[in-house]
Parts: C-alpha cells; structure tokens; sequence
C-alpha cells in the first residue's frame, strides 16, 4: 500500500498544513496528559464525553476497523479529521509504533483549549 492512494472513505482528509498543525497539537496534547492512543480509547473518550477531537490515520490497513468513530463522533458532535500516515501519527502520540486513531480529550484549564478551538473550525471548513 503506498501513500498515494488514499481511501475515498478516509474523509475529511487534512492537507499538509493542517497535517502539520495537528500532529503539533497531537505532540503538545501527549506533554499534557491530554491524549488517549488507539482507536479503542479513542471510542472510550467519546462514549464518556471527554474528546475534543478525534484523529484517525488514512493509510490504515483496513480502514474499516476505523470506521466506526466518524459515525460516533458526529454523533457527539465531537470533530474528526485523517491524517495521511498512521507512522508519524504514532510519532506524534510519542511512540515508536504507529498509531491508528488518537483522541484529544478535554481538560478545563488547558493551555491547548484556544489551539484545539482553532482546529475544530479548520476541520470545520474542510466538511463544508
């Protein structure tokens, strides 16, 4: 599988900007305790309410394992964007391995809360 080829399913998918931007916010959100891994905590913290966001990687093989937290996270309300590469998604959560689907979770006196703001209303445009 090269990373040409995304998934039409993987919507919305974020340009490299906005990639860049979120694998920060991702990095920044793992320094402050304020990020679950994988797509089976990233369903958790939007089943209790806690995600702020969710990111889920395009390349993943199959993506459908993933498919279920688009539908969740509309459901919450809670925006979701792919990432192109679930390796510098892993790199960003601050692990070796790669990372399928991440969540930031919310925290009230957070220093991420005015950049996680900005990125809801850049996922926003992309759905629009």
């Amino acid at each position: 599988m090269t990373g040409e080829a995304t998934n039409p399913k993987a919507y919305p998918l974020a340009d490299v900007q906005l990639t860049i931007t979120l694998m920060d916010l991702v990095q920044q959100a793992a320094n402050y305790k304020q990020l679950k891994k994988g797509a089976n905590e990233a369903t958790k913290t939007l089943n209790r309410g806690i995600s702020e966001l969710i990111v889920l990687a395009a390349d993943t093989e199959p993506l459908e394992i993933l498919l279920h937290l688009p539908l969740l996270a509309e459901d919450k309300n809670v925006p979701y964007v792919f990432v192109p590469s679930r390796e510098a998604l892993g790199r960003a959560c601050g692990i070796t391995k790669s990372v399928a689907a991440c969540s930031v979770t919310s925290n009230e006196g957070s220093q991420l809360k005015s950049q996680i703001q900005q990125l809801k209303v850049a996922i926003e445009k992309l759905l629009i």
